[in-house]
């Protein structure tokens, strides 16, 4: 089986008024295929086949390195940039 990694996700910047009222610096760590407790859902659904190539060692044509990129939330009004970063188990 091939060697799998935990994504790191952390909001970079934030514009307004999130909802979900994330802030520059939270953090969360994936754990498997489950949404990391209080990430909002619809971000986490935007980014989740970029997590899911990097969980499993690919890169994508948008990092900012192989190990890590950049993803904005589907809120246009409200916009927050996290980080995804791969990390060994």
């Amino acid at each position: 089986m091939a060697e799998t990694y935990n994504v790191k996700i952390k909001v970079v910047s934030q514009q307004n008024i999130c909802r979900r009222e994330h802030k520059v610096g939270d953090e969360w760590v994936t754990k498997e295929d489950l949404t990391p407790k209080g990430l909002c859902l619809g971000a986490f659904g935007a980014m989740w086949p970029y997590v899911r190539m990097l969980m499993f060692g690919a890169s994508s044509p948008f990092s900012d390195g192989a190990d890590t990129l950049k993803m904005l939330c589907p809120d246009p009004r409200n916009p927050v940039v996290f980080e995804l970063k791969r990390i060994p188990k």
